[in-house]
C-alpha cells in the first residue's frame, strides 16, 4: 500500500514593515519544524522553502502541489497571518484540509489559527484544526493520534475515486439491502462498476492451464488441515472450484478491478459449483501463485458489503476484510454469531500472513448445497475486529461501526450452536461487543456485516466526515 501523500504551505504576512521586523524570521523557523514533525509520519510529503504572502504566491504553490496529486492538505499557520489568504489557499486546493499551528506565547499562532478556522467555517469548509508545540517529545503521538486518520481517509477517497467495482452477477436470493445505484455511486464515490456475468467465470474454467490447476490443489491438499470427500465433493469437483477461482482472479486482473461481489446463490450453487475458495482466497493476501495484495470479496451480489469491505481494507492498510451473515445475537453474554454461507477470508484462520498457518486450521468439506463442492469450514482466531456496514435510509448512505473482539467459544457455546443448524455447517466467528443489542436490531439495517482484524473506528469516522455520510459507532455517546 502507498502512502497518503500531504502537500503543506506555510503562509506569511502581507505587510512589508511587520513581516521584516516581527513574522519573518518567527514563521521561517517554525515552517522547518513543522516540516521536521511531518517527516516522521508515515506520508509523502510536498511543501516549500518559500513561504507565500500574496494571493498570487499562494496559487502558484498550489498549482504544483495538484501536479504531485496531494490528497490531504496542510495549512500551516506558523504565526498571524490574513484569514482570507488561508481560504484562498483552502478553496484553490479544494481537498481534505487541516489547519497546523503551534502553541507557543510569542508566535501570534492562535490569533491565526482561529481566523482562518472562522473564516473556513462561514463558508461551511469542514476541517480539523491541530494545535501543539513542536518541540514536545509526544509530538510524532500526537500527531499520529490526531492528523494520520485523516490522512489516511484522504488517501482512501482518492484511491475510491476512479476505483473499479467488479460485480459477477445480480442480485442474490432476493436480498435488497445488497443492490445499489451504479451512477449514485459514481456521484458519491467516484467509483465505476463493471458488470460480469456469472457464466464468464465457467466459461473460462475451460481455458485455465492444467498446471496452474494442479499446483493450487495440490497446495490446497498439502496444507489445509483436513479434505472431507463426499457424494457432490470429489476430487474432480474440488477442481472445477479451483478452476473457478482461478478464473475469477484472472477476470478481476484482466478488468483492472479494484473490489467485488459475486451472486453464487441460487445459480451456481444449484448447478454449477459454490465460489467459496475464491470468497476464501481473494480477500487473504495468499494463494499458491504466491503473495499477493487482498482483494475486498463479498458474497451474494452485495455491493454495499463490498465497498465497506474496500474502505476496511484501504484504511487498515490493506489488511484482508472479511464477509458474514448476522445469524444470532446472544445479549446475556454480549456475543455476536457471525457465520457464512462457505466461507471466510482464510487470513482469519489464524490472522497470520503465513498462508500454510492459517490453512492447517481449515476444513474443506462437502457444501449443503445442490451442486456440492466444497466449503471452508473453520472458527475464526481470536484478536480485535471492527465491523462496519455501509447501508442507506430512503437513498441516502449512513455507516455503522462496531468496535469487538473475536473470541474462542467455549467447547460447549460452539457445539450447541453446530448441533442447532444440523447439516448445515459453516465457517463461524464469535465476536465479544459492548452494545444495546435490541438497539441494534432496531437500527442496523442489514443481515450482513464485514470487518477487519484491526482497530481503525478513527480513520473510518475521518472518510465518512469527508465523504459527508453519517456515522454511528456503537458504544460511543
Amino acid at each position: 500500500m502507498t502512502k497518503p501523500i500531504i502537500g503543506m504551505i506555510t503562509i506569511g504576512d502581507p505587510r512589508e514593515h511587520e513581516w521584516n521586523n516581527v513574522f519573518k524570521n518567527l514563521a521561517l523557523d517554525r515552517h522547518e519544524k513543522a516540516i521536521k514533525v511531518l517527516k516522521q509520519l508515515p506520508v509523502e510529503l510536498h511543501t516549500f522553502s518559500e513561504l507565500p504572502r500574496s494571493i498570487e504566491g499562494i496559487k502558484e504553490q498550489v498549482a504544483k502541489l495538484k501536479q504531485q496529486q496531494v490528497e490531504l492538505f496542510v495549512l500551516h499557520i506558523a504565526c498571524w497571518t490574513w484569514p482570507n489568504l488561508a481560504t484562498v489557499a483552502v478553496q484553490q486546493m479544494d481537498l481534505p484540509t487541516v489547519l497546523f499551528a503551534n502553541r507557543e506565547t510569542g508566535s501570534h499562532a492562535t490569533v491565526g489559527l482561529l481566523g482562518a478556522g472562522g473564516a473556513l467555517n462561514q463558508i461551511g469548509y469542514p476541517h480539523i484544526r491541530i494545535q501543539e508545540n513542536y518541540d514536545d517529545p509526544k509530538i510524532i503521538e500526537v500527531m499520529n493520534d490526531k492528523l494520520m486518520p485523516t490522512a489516511v481517509a484522504a488517501h482512501t477517497v482518492k484511491h475510491l475515486r476512479g476505483s473499479v467495482f467488479g460485480l459477477f452477477g445480480g442480485r442474490s436470493l432476493g436480498i435488497e439491502t445488497g443492490t445499489f445505484d451504479p451512477m449514485q455511486w459514481k456521484q458519491l464515490f467516484g467509483i465505476d462498476c463493471e458488470h460480469i456475468d456469472q457464466l464468464e467465470i465457467i466459461r473460462r474454467t475451460d481455458y485455465i492451464e492444467d498446471d496452474r490447476v494442479e499446483a493450487m490443489v495440490k497446495w490446497l491438499s498439502d496444507h489445509v488441515g483436513g479434505i472431507t470427500y463426499g457424494e457432490k465433493f470429489t476430487p474432480d469437483a474440488f477442481k472445477f472450484q479451483v478452476r473457478c477461482y482461478l478464473a475469477t482472479k484472472d477476470i478481476i486482473e484482466e478488468k483492472h478491478i479494484n473490489f467485488a461481489a459475486i451472486k453464487c446463490m441460487p445459480d451456481l450453487t444449484n448447478h454449477y459449483t459454490p465460489q467459496c475458495l475464491s470468497a476464501a482466497l481473494l480477500p487473504s493476501p495468499f494463494d499458491s501463485e504466491g503473495i499477493k495484495e487482498p482483494i475486498a470479496f463479498a458474497c451474494e451480489a452485495d455491493a454495499d458489503a463490498a465497498l465497506t469491505m474496500e474502505i476496511l481494507k484501504q484504511v487498515s492498510g490493506g489488511m484482508a476484510t472479511m464477509f458474514a451473515d448476522v445469524s444470532h445475537l446472544d445479549p446475556e453474554d454480549g456475543i455476536l454469531y457471525l457465520p457464512n454461507c462457505g466461507a471466510y477470508s482464510a487470513w482469519f484462520a489464524a490472522r497470520s500472513n503465513d498462508a500454510k498457518e492459517n490453512l492447517s486450521k481449515i476444513q474443506l468439506k462437502e457444501a449443503n448445497r445442490p451442486a456440492g463442492g466444497a466449503i471452508t469450514l473453520f472458527v475464526t482466531a481470536p484478536g480485535p475486529v471492527t465491523l462496519a456496514r455501509l447501508t442507506r435510509t430512503a437513498g441516502a448512505y449512513k455507516m455503522y461501526v462496531i468496535k469487538g473482539e473475536m473470541v474462542t467459544p467455549e467447547k460447549e457455546r460452539h457445539e450447541a450452536f453446530s448441533k442447532s443448524r444440523g447439516k448445515h455447517q459453516l465457517p463461524m466467528s464469535y465476536i465479544k461487543v459492548n452494545m444495546d443489542f435490541d438497539g441494534f436490531v432496531q437500527s442496523f439495517d442489514s443481515n450482513h456485516i464485514v470487518g477487519v482484524g484491526t482497530d481503525c473506528i478513527k480513520e473510518i469516522k475521518a472518510v465518512c466526515q469527508i465523504l459527508n455520510i453519517p456515522v454511528t459507532v456503537v458504544g460511543e455517546e
